[in-house]
């Protein structure tokens, strides 16, 4: 498995090559002649034309990640859609890049936390909303619990539930941690899947 990095601009970024040592940096032409199935490709969204990029390389079986400068919620939605399992600041640490290296090479997806939370919201909008048939699901949480799974859902960060709900980010989680529990869920997107109006159906169709 070969780590390859794509941009057009700045090729070198010496915290890239604390985490990756053996990573090569090519260019989008020459990545199409080098790649094989199973290697792990980041692209920069400096590049020219790299959503189709990211799509290409998805679909001939690489693990692809976007990484930005200026990281936004718009580019994570755009790099996702394009197949990419990765997005992160260009500028993170070392290990955070490791940490995001092992989910994306294992069928994960990675994106920073505070853009894993609008990434949640925009899906659960997407499939429709609240689901009226799951109300009794909601009705086992306790009144903080609801409020806290429901804001959430909306997209709001463990940091923005707190400002609303007047609590402690450290309560959030703890709350989170209960209605994750209770309903059968590992994280904020099995959440969504639990609850959204569209999700059944769409399982229900993968099963025709």
């Amino acid at each position: 498995m070969a780590i390859y990095f794509i941009s057009q601009g700045r090729d070198e970024m010496p915290r890239w090559r604390e985490a990756f040592n053996d990573a090569r940096f090519v260019s989008p032409r020459e990545i199409t002649l080098r790649m094989a199935p199973g290697d792990c490709i980041w692209v920069m969204d400096d590049t020219e034309g790299w959503p189709q990029l990211v799509g290409e390389l998805n679909r001939r079986g690489a693990s692809v990640g976007v990484m930005s400068y200026s990281p936004s919620a718009a580019v994570a939605f755009q790099a996702l859609e394009n197949g990419a399992r990765g997005y992160v600041h260009a500028l993170s640490s070392p290990e955070l890049l490791r940490q995001a290296q092992l989910v994306i090479m294992n069928q994960g997806i990675w994106v920073p936390p505070d853009l894993m939370a609008r990434v949640v919201g925009g899906t659960f909008r997407a499939l429709g909303g609240p689901d009226p048939a799951h109300s009794e699901a909601l009705q086992a949480l306790t009144e903080r619990e609801r409020a806290v799974a429901l804001a959430v859902l909306e997209g709001q960060s463990n940091k923005e539930v707190a400002r609303t709900l007047g609590i402690t980010e450290r309560t959030v989680k703890a709350h989170l941690g209960a209605v994750f529990s209770k309903l059968g869920v590992r994280d904020r997107m099995q959440l969504v899947l639990r609850l959204s109006r569209l999700s059944q159906s769409l399982v229900n169709a993968g099963q025709d």
